[in-house]
């Protein structure tokens, strides 16, 4: 499988255009286990779908055995994250499904079909349907279904993410054997997974996506032999050095926005976090005093990547936190703002959302430009989308809500929707 320079973008009217994914090139080679790993909203589940030929690309080429894919991939199948079942069908029949359109006799499907329910663990749960599964079951039924097919390549999104901790771990083991053992006559997996740890364990390349847009900054052979013990040093070597390429200070995507005097200032994307996780975060970085091992804190916190890199970029980006080779510790100011009091602290905030963030300094203006001090939401959310776009512009605004409370730049009446103006002034109120 061969992607070159693949691109897809997004349109919409009075939108600027939204671009996903940038220059992808990635080779998967026959005997290859890959994860791809990136920031949540990079474009991953997208290159996993333009791959399968379910959405086709912008531009580039997408090629499998030198032809070039422009329907759905003939020689992959798909394990989804949400398990895809039919309810109305027993785990047979939904492992039947696979083969629907394949030219064999019902009686060659029925057979197949029954040798990869065994092959999953499934065997004498046949006639029993998704509702009486518990979620790891559920999940080997689309692994199942997916391998039925036999393809050359299985394409996996996050397959493991909606299950409990245990269940995870066994289902992991379980195809990692399957795999290692060439009891499956597949030839590559491709895995998209949130979990830097989860790549290491069971992959043999990471290929590492930035985001807005996705663009491929590593890709990382994982020569470790199975099985892979996390707790060896090579192993915790290979976690940090992801975690380090993931949490560098990424160039943020910019948009063009108007100011008061026809001048153009840029949008910065802000990473959804609301303000009290960030201070909460802070404070943890002071109370340990020292540079803090990225995978140790998130292995010690229990975050997942897509819980703790946004936090980590937050703090960068308002200057409270620098990140160097995986570990992470408090600026001078970080550490000002997490000794401060309540009241300090968000003038703190307050300051660095005016220095850092051009969105904020622009919606002070708008509400101290109308008699009345307010501006309905509507308003702010139109600028916003025609930078971002429709589906990234509530959750932005959301942050900057949330933000901009807690520094008493201004307030929001959820009743109303409308952003306004207290009548103290919080900065004279600080002097």
């Amino acid at each position: 499988m061969q992607l070159k320079g693949v691109n897809k973008r997004y349109d919409a009217p009075g939108e600027q255009k939204v671009t996903v994914l940038q220059d992808i090139d990635i080779t998967i080679s026959e005997g290859e286990f890959v994860a791809i790993l990136g920031p949540s909203g990079s474009g991953k589940s997208t290159l996993l779908r333009i791959i399968a030929g379910l959405v086709k690309a912008s531009s580039g080429t997408v090629t499998y055995l030198g032809q070039p894919v422009v329907d759905a991939n003939p020689g992959v199948s798909m394990v989804f994250q949400s398990f895809a079942l039919f309810p109305w069908l027993t785990v047979l029949e939904n492992v039947e499904l696979g083969l629907r359109y394949h030219d064999l006799s019902s009686q060659e499907k029925h057979n197949r079909a029954l040798s990869v329910i065994d092959m999953v663990g499934l065997d004498g749960f046949e006639g029993a349907y998704p509702k009486e599964l518990s979620g790891g079951m559920r999940q080997r039924v689309g692994i199942g279904r997916a391998l039925v097919m036999e393809p050359d390549i299985l394409l996996m999104d996050e397959p493991f993410s909606a299950l409990d901790v245990l269940t995870a771990e066994n289902l992991r083991r379980d195809l990692l054997e399957l795999w290692l053992e060439r009891k499956i006559p597949t030839k590559s997996i491709i895995m998209v997974t949130h979990g830097i740890e989860e790549a290491v364990y069971m992959a043999d390349r990471a290929v590492v996506l930035s985001r807005d847009p996705a663009t491929v900054i590593a890709d990382i052979k994982i020569p470790l032999p199975h099985w892979r013990e996390r707790k060896d040093e090579a192993f915790t070597r290979l976690v940090d050095r992801i975690y380090s390429i993931l949490t560098r200070t990424r160039e943020m995507q910019e948009a063009i926005l108007p100011t008061q005097h026809g001048q153009t200032r840029k949008y910065i994307t802000l990473p959804q976090v609301p303000s009290g996780a960030l201070t909460g975060f802070l404070e943890l970085l002071d109370d340990l005093a020292i540079k803090s091992d990225l995978y140790k804190l998130a292995d010690e916190l229990m975050f997942e990547l897509d819980d703790l890199l946004p936090i980590v970029e937050a703090a960068q980006l308002l200057g409270f936190a620098t990140v160097s080779q995986g570990d992470i510790s408090l600026t001078e100011f970080g550490k000002q703002f997490a000794a401060a009091s309540v009241l300090e602290r968000k003038e703190l905030f307050r300051t660095q959302l005016k220095h850092h963030l051009p969105i904020f300094e622009r919606i002070r203006w708008v509400l101290d430009s109308k008699r009345n001090r307010k501006m309905p939401r509507e308003f702010f959310l139109e600028v916003i989308r025609k930078s971002v776009g429709t589906e990234a512009a509530e959750d932005q605004l959301d942050t900057i809500i949330d933000w901009g409370r807690y520094s008493e730049l201004f307030a929001y009446d959820e009743s109303s929707r409308v952003l306004y103006l207290e009548d103290e002034d919080p900065e004279e109120e600080a002097h």
